[in-house]
């Protein structure tokens, strides 16, 4: 995308990722389905270009230390109670995409492509394709409270 740097643009061609590059992500489906976490678009569209990429950061960001990250949503198996959980109680539909510094925390993508850290609380890189630039910069991801949306309250 040509709305990365070409900082982020380098990291991700270190980490294997080519600009049209499609991986299969029916494994990812299947097993996330057989537990009751359906994939969206969204989470199908990431996996499909991101999906199997490790990227091996360290060191000072912009506000917060760069860790290594990897999309691979096998790693988050097991999780699916905590996915499920936060995707009630936020009104979204988080799908699991990997795991952040070496498995201390998840990642989840929800249905309009916005990109979260998962633990036993959760917080937003924001949507794609700034998300994948806040993690590789070391940007502090703006934590979410245990509440409803805005538009949830509104109903």
């Amino acid at each position: 995308m040509s709305e990365w740097s070409p900082e982020v643009r380098e990291v991700l061609a270190a980490s294997g990722w080519t600009a049209g590059r499609r991986v299969d992500t029916a494994h990812w489906r299947s097993m996330f389905e057989a537990v009751g976490i359906v994939m969206h678009d969204a989470a199908e569209t990431f996996l499909q270009e991101f999906g199997g990429l490790s990227v091996r950061i360290g060191g000072p960001g912009l506000s917060c230390a760069r860790e290594p990250f990897a999309l691979d949503p096998e790693l988050a198996c097991g999780e699916d109670d905590r996915f499920s959980e936060w995707s009630d109680s936020l009104g979204i539909r988080l799908f699991p995409l990997g795991e952040l510094d070496h498995g201390r925390f998840f990642l989840g993508i929800d249905e309009g492509s916005e990109i979260y850290l998962v633990e036993t609380w959760v917080a937003s890189f924001g949507p794609m394709p700034h998300a994948l630039e806040n993690l590789i910069l070391g940007v502090l991801p703006r934590r979410i409270e245990d509440e409803p949306r805005r538009s949830d309250r509104a109903r």
